[in-house]
């Protein structure tokens, strides 16, 4: 083959036979024709094959973008769930402080008032001992001061 075998030739650029014929040369024999029809077309071949090569390389690079592209959405999108899990997981820890410490609060409350009550009760409870206990003191210092009172009438009436 020829050395222009990677490019082929243009239907303008073959020589028709008349101008050959005029600069001295002979005539191409049909073989050559066929010979340079097989070359144009091996050219072509070649051509598209390269074409083929370039069409399947650019396409693999459109995918390897793609795939970058899902790959950094998909990272995003994990970013941005973890990144609400960890809010929401806070709020919750803020509002079960809050239900504690409220709860907390009533806890107090509750027995600071059972407290009170108790107080109460036992104050209440030691005052009406107390009272029962003089109001019984006082029972027996009038029923010692009337025995005595009896006593001393007996004794006066045997006397005398």
């Amino acid at each position: 083959m020829p050395a222009q075998k990677d490019r082929p030739r243009k239907p303008s650029e073959e020589t028709p036979p008349e101008a050959t014929e005029a600069a001295g040369e002979k005539p191409k024999s049909a073989l050559d024709e066929v010979m340079s029809q097989a070359e144009r077309a091996y050219a072509a071949y070649m051509d598209a094959e390269r074409q083929v090569a370039k069409a399947y390389h650019e396409n693999e690079m459109q995918v390897a973008k793609a795939y970058k592209r899902a790959e950094a959405q998909s990272h995003r999108s994990y970013e941005a769930t973890v990144a609400q899990a960890l809010k929401d997981r806070e709020q919750a820890m803020d509002r079960a402080a809050k239900s504690r410490e409220a709860l907390m609060a009533k806890a107090e409350e509750a027995y600071r008032a059972a407290v009170e009550v108790a107080t109460n009760a036992s104050d209440a409870a030691l005052a009406d001992a107390a009272r029962v206990r003089d109001e019984n003191v006082e029972k027996a210092w009038k029923i010692r001061d009337e025995t005595i009172e009896q006593a001393w009438q007996i004794y006066s009436k045997i006397a005398r």
